[in-house]
């Protein structure tokens, strides 16, 4: 029993699937971004400053970024040494067996579904409020999650949303890869229009105090912000479909991180520099300086920007999510009609289609908010295993493996790594434990019903 539970992926016997590979590492700086960069830039800048930081909640996102600059450098390895679909799930597999990855895989299968749904909730909320400014309203019975005292039953705008780009992904991956660039770069320029805009209605006396809650505030505030961070291992998902992966990986990956801390600290900068922070625990602080600032036109431009923004997020978390489906069912742990490749498209059509369906019941009749933290200890877990990972990638000294990036400072960066997300763990709530522990346990039961059976490596030990 011991033997299965921790057979190893032998990376010379992984079959790998007939992908395009189409993209290039400015492709994964794009998918990146746009899944990190969400209508947290919006929000959380504001809300932590007013709560916990004031303006120096931009060391609050620098301190966070070079928590997850040490995951980002361990994922940067793991991707450039096992250049595989699957992220954290296939590193597992190789380097600590099938158990394991299983565990890690559920985690992460857990964050991409259900930050699919909140996602495609919030992308709602905004969706109407964008509509009803042009006099459109959407039933209210189709307005939001099953309800009947609230007069709601289905929120209809997040499954459209999901289905729609759902419909992107399977156009194929260079192309829907093309779109996800175009919506990238108009959310880059609202953000930027914000900055420029905003610039000059500084005032530097609103920057006085900077560190009003002292340094405990900055570690609660990075303790916050963290999460706004959270996605960009979604690159690692399309190893397969990049064109040599050894040196795009690690590009896309680590440049993802830098970009992504620049906007966050410039915007929190601009946004603390306009309005008294104070005055900014708002549910939309940036445009709320906006309106303070009478810029009402670059107001109704943040909104549109709002929207555009989720849209990303939602597209990268349900492409990774499909990514890692197709993993599972590649190795034989899931049904194998889920690992199909479309001949022409070179994509996963009906694993992309399933996978869209059932995530879009949660957007539609659950309500998220309750469950959002359980996207971040999903991706916590898969940090803190690419993290170790690295050292047992060393330890292996095989060449197919020490080939390519490498992490700096070793083993220092991945101990680090490890211990600061399982501290990060260790701050989540009782709740997010318990739903936790009821979603891993729900994944055993499928693990050891079928995957455990059906695994490729437990039919070739037969």
């Amino acid at each position: 029993m011991k033997n299965q539970l921790f057979r190893k992926l032998p990376l010379n016997q992984q079959h790998k699937a007939q992908f395009n590979k189409s993209m290039n590492a400015f492709d994964l700086i794009a998918l990146g971004v746009g899944a990190v960069v969400g209508t947290g830039i919006f929000i959380l800048p504001g809300t932590v400053a007013a709560m916990h930081t004031g303006p120096a909640i931009v060391f609050s996102f620098i301190l966070a970024a070079i928590v997850c600059a040490f995951s980002a450098l361990c994922y940067s390895e793991l991707a450039s040494a096992i250049p595989l679909a699957g992220s954290a799930y296939t590193y597992s597999y190789v380097l600590f067996g099938e158990l394991i990855a299983w565990i890690v895989g559920w985690s992460l299968l857990l964050e991409y579904g259900l930050a699919v749904a909140a996602v495609a909730t919030g992308w709602s909320a905004y969706f109407q409020s964008l509509i009803e400014g042009f006099g459109l309203h959407i039933p209210k019975a189709l307005s939001g999650s099953f309800s009947p005292a609230n007069g709601t039953f289905v929120n209809l705008p997040a499954i459209l949303i999901i289905v729609l780009l759902a419909g992107v992904l399977t156009i194929g991956v260079k192309e829907s890869a093309r779109l996800n660039r175009i919506i990238v770069f108009i959310k880059i320029g609202i953000i930027l229009l914000f900055i420029i805009a905003g610039v000059f209605y500084v005032k530097p006396e609103n920057w006085q105090p900077f560190a009003p809650f002292g340094f405990q505030g900055i570690l609660s505030g990075a303790a916050l912000v963290i999460f706004a961070y959270l996605g960009f291992d979604a690159v690692s998902t399309a190893a397969e479909e990049v064109k040599n992966p050894k040196r795009n990986m690690p590009i896309g990956i680590i440049g993802t991180l830098v970009i992504c801390t620049i906007l966050y600290v410039t915007v929190s900068l601009v946004l603390t520099g306009m309005v008294p922070y104070t005055e900014l625990n708002v549910g939309n602080p940036v445009a709320y300086a906006m309106e303070l600032a009478n810029l009402d036109w670059v107001f109704g431009v943040i909104s549109v920007g709002a929207v555009i923004s989720m849209m990303t997020v939602i597209f990268v978390m349900l492409y990774g999510g499909t990514r890692l489906v197709y993993s599972f069912a590649r190795d034989g742990m899931l049904p194998k009609v889920l690992s199909e490749i479309h001949p022409r498209r070179k994509i996963p059509l009906k694993n992309t289609w399933i996978y869209a369906l059932f995530i879009s019941l949660f957007a539609g009749f659950i309500p998220i908010d309750k469950l959002a933290e359980l996207v971040n200890m999903g991706t916590l877990i898969a940090f803190a295993a690419v993290s170790i990972g690295v050292i047992f990638v060393r330890k292996m000294n095989l060449q197919e493996l020490n080939e390519g990036f490498k992490v700096p400072l070793f083993p220092i960066v991945p101990i680090l790594s490890f211990i600061l997300c399982v501290f990060i763990i260790t701050q989540l709530s009782s709740f997010t434990f318990l739903t936790c522990f009821i979603w891993m346990i729900i994944g055993l039961i499928v693990y050891f019903t079928y995957g455990r059976k059906h695994s490729l490596l437990n039919q070739k030990s037969e």
